[in-house]
């Protein structure tokens, strides 16, 4: 590593190739993945109906870390996003500690996501390896991250626009089914199906809160409209937008649509390692039906794998222009993409085609688990830093956002302590206990690194002691 400085700031030197449109569809997007589509049908036999309202409380949670963000972004929107508000507020060790973590957080989620999406081809193919389906996406879509940025976007609003299509046709779908009682399922489908059997919490309010953490994971990326604020044609309008509409995609693509299946189909007929909307389908009976919400999960794992390598090469090349990670990765391609950055995120995600190949059937929950750990993490440092800016606002020595969080710094207090609490859940539980060892190992590696870096270039892990000054992105 180098004290050398990269010439252009994180933000200078990106086209601004993503319109308003794309950016929306990319915020909508984010708040849909593969935790919703797969992982709540494990979640659903663990919890019951009860998931909806662990949806629903995780989902106010995630509204006030996101309103916390989208105010340090108006006060000064940047590509490194949450990384450069840690180092502002909290010191350089906590951004170069953050940059790296968001890092592993979508490496480790893009290995979710590949695995996820090589399950979901085995519905059509089951002779073809997880592993060999894995491998062939990861190729696709490296090589489309690489060629633009609008390409990317452009992709990543496709795959948004299927996700939320099909949602709503799910929904509507299974209103119609309660209401007119067609099809296979129309006897058995029934509001009451949230508390007949067993009631609505049927193994415990505890068990329902072990639930949090894939639900907290069923969440990560939607921060990742922070990323994109050196790319957007016009931050200051598209991502307050953006950030306002999160209430209504939750309460609408989890929570309703969780409710509707809910009473379509009875909790216990759903099983860990199939998708609760595929089964739903099933259940009712419309033809190719099952095979259809298939193909749309799948779209949904590749959407997300598409934004972890969207996000990862941006936050490497903020790290390289730190200081705090080799310069090469600060470096920009012919297409303005920083290649390098992609490229190596890219290799580390191919750990997750080795886990196809060694162990597909918990390759799932291994990287979840990770990915969750250090997805809190990056939460707790947007929360924290946002406290921090309100205290310098009312002190008088920053200026005052123009898009302020409802609530200031106490939302931003109780979703500190609810990420503190979901923490201890997943040191309780015995099979997600492993992230926590995987996170304390890498902090270990990263306060290595730090170590490394002070003794050789101790003016990168000293400067920035000023604040540094507001300023437009553009």
């Amino acid at each position: 590593m180098t004290s050398e400085r990269v010439t252009d700031t994180p933000e200078e030197g990106y086209e601004r190739g993503l319109g308003s449109r794309q950016v929306q569809m990319i915020a909508i997007g984010g708040a849909i993945g593969v935790g919703l589509f797969l992982g709540a049908g494990a979640n659903i036999a663990k919890a019951g109906p009860s998931l909806i309202l662990m949806y629903a409380l995780a989902g106010a949670i995630v509204f006030f870390i996101m309103r916390a963000l989208g105010e340090l972004l108006l006060y000064r929107p940047v590509s490194g996003s949450f990384a450069e508000y840690s180092r502002e507020f909290l010191g350089p060790f906590f951004g170069y500690f953050t940059g790296w973590t968001y890092w592993l957080m979508w490496v480790v989620t893009g290995m979710a996501e590949l695995t996820a999406a090589a399950i979901y081809v085995h519905y059509w193919f089951p002779h073809i390896p997880q592993w060999v389906t894995a491998l062939v996406f990861l190729v696709v879509l490296f090589v489309a991250n690489l060629i633009s940025v609008k390409l990317f976007g452009e992709i990543e609003f496709w795959f948004s626009m299927v996700k939320v299509t099909a949602l709503i046709g799910m929904i509507v779908i299974g209103v119609g089914v309660l209401t007119f009682g067609f099809s296979a399922a129309g006897d058995t489908a029934h509001v009451a199906n949230l508390w007949q059997f067993d009631g609505f919490f049927p193994k415990g309010v505890g068990s329902s809160l072990m639930t949090l953490q894939g639900v907290m994971f069923a969440y990560l990326a939607v921060e990742l409209v922070g990323v994109t604020a050196g790319e957007s044609e016009n931050p200051e309008k598209t991502l307050p937008k953006a950030i306002n509409t999160l209430p209504w995609r939750i309460a609408l693509f989890y929570v309703g649509a969780l409710t509707v299946i809910l009473c379509v189909v009875k909790w216990t007929d759903f099983a860990a390692g199939v998708s609760p909307f595929v089964k739903a389908f099933a259940v009712i009976g419309i033809p190719a039906g099952a095979g259809i919400v298939n193909f749309v999960v799948l779209t949904a794992a590749l959407s997300s794998c598409n934004s972890g390598m969207y996000s990862t090469g941006r936050m490497l090349r903020t790290l390289a222009d730190n200081g705090e990670a080799p310069r090469a990765f600060g470096r920009l391609s012919a297409t303005k993409t920083p290649a390098l950055g992609i490229t190596v995120s890219v290799a580390f995600m191919a750990i997750g085609v080795v886990l196809n190949y060694i162990v597909p059937e918990k390759a799932f929950g291994y990287v979840t688990s990770v990915a969750t750990a250090a997805g809190i993490w990056t939460w707790l440092m947007i929360l924290v830093s946002h406290i921090l800016y309100r205290r310098a606002v009312a002190a008088g020595r920053l200026p005052a956002s123009s898009f302020p969080a409802p609530g200031g710094a106490v939302c931003s207090w109780i979703a500190v302590v609810f990420l503190l609490f979901v923490t201890g859940l997943i040191a309780y539980d015995a099979d997600s206990r492993i992230c926590l060892y995987v996170m304390a190992g890498w902090a270990a590696a990263l306060a290595a690194g730090w170590a490394v870096l002070k003794a050789r270039n101790p003016e990168v892990t000293e400067r920035r002691e000023e604040q540094p000054v507001p300023a437009r992105v553009g």
